[in-house]
């Protein structure tokens, strides 16, 4: 799962080689922190955090499919 937000965060930035995702397990449960350049954030999040919503929306749905909980955090 982490490759398909690799996949998804470098087709949306300017600067792929900036990308840096964390993740992080507790049992069923995994929460990937993305950290991308300051000036690809606003990317990221897009207006009103729409891009923001369906990337948590996309990588909520692949978890399903492996019956895991997953959220995505966006770090400045």
């Amino acid at each position: 799962m982490k490759e398909l937000l690799t996949y998804i965060v470098a087709n949306l930035v300017s600067d792929p080689d900036a990308i840096s995702i964390e993740e992080k397990v507790n049992g069923d449960e995994i929460t990937y922190e993305l950290r991308v350049a300051a000036d690809d954030m606003g990317r990221i999040i897009g207006r009103h955090g729409r891009i923001a919503k369906e990337i948590r929306t996309l990588m909520k749905a692949a978890g399903n499919r492996e019956n895991k909980k997953v959220s995505v955090d966006i770090c400045d």
